[in-house]
């Protein structure tokens, strides 16, 4: 019994954890491969709406840094991934916090605005159990991943800073979720 326990004290040490991060229920991956790039958990975040937690949200990046300007603007593979909470986040509601984001957020919407639309059309009613992948690399795009469905691929290094931009800019969900998702 003794030799047992001293084993499996030995395998927990050695074992690597496989999640780095968890919140409200939602592990996440301590790294993740995106192409040939491994890409570290920064940081995690609940996004509450009055009193509903609709997602937690965990940021990716090559390099991690709890600095908002370079999360957002750095070029490098960044990744996004939300776990939804609640059945509450209909495909109004989605679509009306991610144009108020991107305008709160980018001083320059006028010159995604049309990218935007076409990214909210990947989106529907959301509900609990849900899972978005949003995988962001320079000079190929902002990928979005829905529950294992690739819906499409958006254009544009700006448009990927833009994105990143709604969770950390001025203006984000909340200060908690900003701070979490940049590991502060």
């Amino acid at each position: 019994m003794k030799r047992f326990l001293i084993t499996l004290i030995a395998l927990a040490l050695v074992v690597p954890v496989a999640w780095a991060g968890g919140l409200a229920g939602v592990k996440m991956d301590e790294k993740v491969m995106v192409d040939s790039d491994t890409v570290k958990l920064n940081g995690m975040g609940v996004r509450k709406k009055l009193w509903v937690k609709v997602y937690v949200g965990g940021l990716y990046l090559e390099h991690p840094t709890t600095n908002a300007e370079n999360a957002a603007h750095s070029k490098q593979t960044k990744k996004m991934v939300m776990h939804f909470l609640t059945n509450k986040a209909t495909k109004k509601k989605m679509d009306a916090a991610w144009i108020e984001g991107f305008e709160a957020n980018w001083g320059h919407y006028g010159d995604i605005k049309a990218r935007v639309m076409t990214f909210n059309s990947y989106f529907g009613d959301m509900d609990d159990g849900d899972v978005v992948e949003m995988t962001l690399v320079p000079g190929k795009g902002t990928t979005v991943v829905v529950n294992g469905a690739t819906k499409g691929t958006i254009e544009g290094d700006d448009f990927a800073e833009a994105l990143v931009n709604v969770w950390v800019g001025d203006t984000p969900p909340t200060d908690e979720f900003k701070k979490g998702i940049l590991g502060e």
